[in-house]
């Protein structure tokens, strides 16, 4: 009787087995996004960001120009939008201060037209790289365009 009921639960499973389509893996291995993160040498919560982002599929070289500011402005990154680190990836858009991995990863798949990249200016308490205990501050994540212009992208907010 045991015979019996094995052979027909496993004739079971095989008849269910032959309708599942057949999911096959992957071998490729996601590249990392890579990004130039241009910063003073002493800032510690850039050098947060920098491993953050290491730790959330992201490979940054990291480069201390003697003039931080005029990098930005040759890049196009008006005074308003700043912040204390800049991100370029190989496309060349801009990533200015603590924007969380996420919200960059979705703008690389969506690369709005005529884009030039996202900021979060100043240094929101508990964005990435800014984490201070309990301390959070709400922000907006911005999306700078060529034209000088920029709008809310995200709006990050402290969860409840």
């Amino acid at each position: 009787m045991v015979l019996v009921v094995s052979l027909l639960l496993l004739a079971a499973c095989s008849d269910i087995e032959a309708e599942l389509p057949v999911l096959v893996e992957s071998k490729q291995a996601v590249e990392p996004v890579n990004l130039a993160v241009y910063k003073s040498p002493t800032c510690e919560c850039c050098g947060k960001w920098v491993n953050y982002m290491s730790e959330n599929g992201f490979s940054a070289s990291t480069h201390h120009p003697l003039n931080l500011a005029q990098l930005k402005s040759d890049k196009g990154i008006a005074p308003r939008y700043q912040s204390c680190h800049t991100g370029v990836s190989k496309d060349g858009y801009i990533f200015e201060g603590h924007i969380p991995a996420n919200v960059i990863k979705r703008f690389l798949d969506e690369k709005p037209e005529g884009a030039l990249g996202l900021s979060v200016p100043g240094m929101p308490m508990g964005s990435p790289g800014m984490e201070m205990g309990n301390h959070y501050d709400d922000y907006d994540v911005l999306l700078l365009m060529k034209d000088g212009s920029a709008m809310v992208y995200q709006q990050i907010r402290k969860a409840v």
